[in-house]
């Protein structure tokens, strides 16, 4: 197995697309010491790709990852994006793929989640929220790694994302 050096980040990359770019913006700042390298700079897929050459690509990168992070939101224990049932490929009537492929049901976060915790990464589960609800993390990972809420309320009633604790889970 090849060393694992990188940091990967998955999420609904539309509804808590905020947090995910805050990582980001914070993992490219000179001033802040939160770092990483990101999986996802090792190789690119494309969303009009079939789900299985997208997971075939997330397990290039995952491969290659010691850290998990999830982010958590409203949605991301809901999401399908990603199953062969919603390929236009599927043959719903005989459970089959035009192209030989396997079948699977898994959305792609399910896919990542599964694959993260069967291959013993690090996992960090950050919450889009002040609070941790472990019911809305996909079941998998309900009870593995670090979770953590994102967000706190500061004094003057405001939502704060927070960095540090954000910091002390990806880098510890």
């Amino acid at each position: 197995m090849a060393y694992r050096t990188k940091t990967y980040i998955a999420g609904d990359w539309t509804g808590d697309k905020d947090l995910i770019d805050t990582l980001y913006y914070w993992n490219n700042s000179q001033r802040l010491t939160l770092s990483f390298f990101d999986a996802h700079e090792i190789t690119q897929a494309r969303d009009t790709s079939l789900p299985c050459s997208i997971k075939k690509s997330l397990a290039v990168r995952l491969d290659a990852s010691k850290t998990f992070v999830l982010i958590v939101g409203e949605t991301t224990n809901s999401l399908t994006k990603g199953s062969c049932r919603y390929c236009s490929c599927y043959n719903s009537h005989t459970a089959n793929c035009a192209h030989g492929m396997h079948i699977d049901y898994r959305s792609f976060i399910q896919y990542e989640c599964q694959k993260a915790a069967n291959d013993g990464l690090k996992i960090v589960v950050l919450y889009n929220a002040t609070h941790i609800n472990r019911n809305k993390c996909p079941e998998v990972l309900r009870y593995k790694g670090q979770h953590v809420a994102a967000m706190y309320r500061g004094i003057d009633g405001e939502l704060y994302w927070d960095y540090q604790s954000i910091k002390n889970a990806i880098m510890s």
